[in-house]
């Protein structure tokens, strides 16, 4: 899973600046900026790739962890190192907001709890790269909604042909249960990705995201103890959970973070979408999962979609930038432009 924040702007140099001095204008000019814009851009990508590997290796984890405390367990033990962590760092105020803020944490932890419970069963029934698979149809039929054109259509058919393919055999083969739950976890992704929105534009920092991890904590909790009763306590039990918290809900965010700095938000979603094959991967290394051609085409189809779908839809906003008008530049360039 993911989380969706708005990027930090990022300036570039003006051209109605101080002239550079003779023998450097070439190093300082549009062409250095544009040398510092693909650096950063390259440390982003490099920031996504790892905060993908950290989630996707996370539930990897997390699935060797179910024959100790069960998929209820680890939930409750993810979602509560989470919290606590997240808590600490960020000290979030609980005063001065009103019953609309606390509806929008609430609802927001209800999505993470409920997210995170789904594709946990679903990754106990099937193998973690047709879970994760499945669960990204969520955020794609965002994106394909929102989207405008034609093209839109086009994703939305490949997805489906990859989903085809996933239950070539009858998804009653594939375990319906463990379907069911990954298309449920993907529903619950979108409701997270609209809440996450909302959460940002009504607490600072990411406060929002802290609180609603606490909530969805409190409410994974008795599930948990009612599942794995002491056997959350055992301290090998313990150790797994906080490592698969940190892999799957701290280091991702964190890293998602830093590089929506330096990445557009197109371009993050677009890498965001390889998330079923770095699962597929995890699957594969950690779990020993093998997947025959068709799975392996299956995902890359949902992947295609999903790459395809984002840039569908962030394309018509691209096409409103301003751009310069012919002839000579008489003052300083336009303003910065967004990450």
């Amino acid at each position: 899973m993911t989380d969706l924040r708005a990027p930090a702007p990022t300036a570039e140099p003006s051209a109605g600046g101080p002239a550079a001095p003779a023998g450097t204008a070439g190093r300082t000019g549009p062409a250095g900026a544009g040398q510092g814009e693909r650096a950063a851009g390259l440390v982003g990508v490099g920031l996504v790739a790892g905060g993908i590997c950290s989630q996707q290796f996370g539930a990897a984890v997390a699935a060797s962890l179910f024959p100790r405390v069960g998929a209820l367990g680890v939930v409750s033990l993810r979602l509560a190192v989470s919290a606590l962590v997240l808590l600490l760092v960020c000290r979030p105020a609980v005063r001065g907001y009103g019953r609309a803020d606390w509806a929008v944490v609430v609802g927001f932890g209800v999505a993470l709890a409920g997210m995170n419970t789904l594709i946990y069963q679903a990754i106990d029934r099937i193998p973690l790269g047709t879970a994760v698979t499945l669960e990204v149809l969520g955020p794609l039929t965002l994106s394909v909604v929102t989207a405008r054109g034609p093209g839109r259509w086009l994703w939305a058919g490949l997805a489906l042909a990859g989903v085809a393919l996933l239950g070539r055999g009858g998804f009653g083969e594939l375990n319906a249960a463990g379907a069911g739950c990954a298309l449920g976890a993907g529903a619950l992704w979108a409701a997270y990705i609209l809440l996450s929105a909302r959460a940002g534009s009504r607490f600072p920092r990411v406060d929002g995201l802290a609180l609603a991890m606490a909530c969805g904590a409190l409410l994974s909790l008795p599930l948990g103890v009612a599942g794995a009763g002491g056997a959350l306590l055992d301290p090998a039990a313990l150790v797994l959970g906080g490592a698969v918290a940190l892999l799957s809900s701290v280091l991702p965010y964190t890293l998602e973070l830093l590089s929506l700095r330096r990445l557009a938000p197109a371009a993050f979603s677009v890498l965001m979408s390889l998330s079923p094959a770095v699962a597929a991967l995890a699957g594969y290394l950690v779990l020993h999962q093998g997947l025959a051609v068709p799975e392996v085409a299956a995902i890359a189809l949902v992947v295609a979609a999903s790459a395809g779908a984002v840039r569908t839809a962030t394309t018509p906003k691209a096409r409103q930038r301003p751009r310069p008008r012919s002839g000579r530049r008489t003052g300083p360039r336009p303003g910065p432009r967004s990450g």
